[in-house]
């Protein structure tokens, strides 16, 4: 339809979810570049882009806002929006929303899950099965292994995913403790002011913290100290939170037990350092990527787009613009 607003994709989304966006958006082009400039903007379709359906991971520079004279929101397909320009979008009057916790059960449920594969040695397990090399009908090659009964589990970041991540693993019998900006008065769980304090205390340290450039890095050589020889360590938050380089460091050197990691600094992962590393196992960021939060996500974007579009405030705002959102000053269709 004519009157439809026009959109850009930066995804490679699934064929039911941009038929999904095709039936209240024209998709007059697609940008394949993981980290697009003005150059990947598609040809003829610069001057009537009125939103752009993408990733955090992806994002929008201040230059490729400036290009789409039209643009008026940008919709993050996930959680994350860390390569968004706030600054710049808020300068140029576009609104930028998020997945907010609809992915949130799925994401913790792979925490849970390469948890375990961490601490019970599940891929190393696997190998050696298929390498031929159980020898004995019990092998030994591993010695004792810990387990997470009885153990300490901190979880960095006790927001949506974080207490997804909390309620699954009250079933197996850990004590949790968590490190947030602020104590939480709706749990009763041990509460820690900063990261090494949680580091020291518990034996499996799982990173749900939101997507902000302050974390960088803030899992260090010195956390992974603090976690211990029998720690784990598991990120399914934002690659940099992790500083991979000392990661591989301690992982080598027995500094910590293992570690499990779905979001890498750089996406693709296209190192080679990691993949020498027998104790660490790794998943291509796909938390969130089951049929259920596939479509809970992609609800949730046609939901701010039909809100956006008819003049409505916007369903999922990121959270610095959650009260201009919902403001009289809040973007309008342009």
């Amino acid at each position: 339809m004519a009157d439809q607003p026009h959109i850009l994709t930066g995804f490679h989304f699934t064929k039911a979810t941009l038929a999904s966006f095709s039936e209240r958006c024209r998709i007059i082009g697609h940008m394949d570049s993981p980290t697009p400039t003005v150059a990947d903007i598609p040809a003829g379709t610069a001057a009537t882009v009125q939103a752009i359906v993408s990733t955090g991971s992806v994002g929008i520079s201040d230059a490729m806002m400036a290009a789409l004279p039209r643009l008026s929101l940008f919709c993050c397909y996930g959680t994350g929006y860390e390569r968004v320009d706030l600054e710049a979008a808020r300068r140029r009057n576009i609104m930028v929303t998020h997945g907010a916790d609809a992915n949130a059960p799925d994401v913790a449920e792979l925490a849970v899950g390469i948890l375990l594969a961490s601490t019970r040695r599940l891929v190393r397990a696997d190998k050696m099965i298929r390498h031929g090399e159980w020898k004995q009908r019990i092998p030994n090659r591993f010695g004792a292994i810990a387990g997470l009964t009885g153990g300490k589990v901190g979880i960095l970041g006790l927001g949506a995913i974080g207490l997804e991540v909390a309620r699954r693993l009250k079933g197996f019998d850990v004590e949790i403790g968590y490190c947030n900006r602020n104590k939480r008065s709706d749990v009763d769980f041990q509460y820690f002011r900063d990261v090494m304090a949680l580091a020291t205390w518990c034996d499996y340290l799982i990173v749900c913290l939101r997507s902000d450039a302050s974390n960088r890095h803030i899992i260090n050589a010195e956390v992974l100290k603090a976690l211990g020889p029998r720690g784990h360590v598991v990120n399914i938050s934002r690659g940099w939170a992790v500083d991979e380089a000392a990661l591989a460091d301690a992982l080598r050197n027995d500094v910590i037990e293992g570690a499990a990691l779905d979001v890498f600094d750089e996406e693709p992962y296209t190192g080679t350092e990691l993949l020498e590393l027998d104790k660490l196992v790794m998943t291509p960021h796909f938390g969130g990527g089951t049929q259920h939060a596939q479509r809970r996500m992609t609800d949730l974007v046609c939901r701010n787009l039909d809100n956006h579009f008819a003049g409505r405030p916007v369903v999922s705002p990121v959270p610095e613009f959650r009260e201009w959102a919902s403001s009289p000053e809040a973007p309008k269709p342009r």
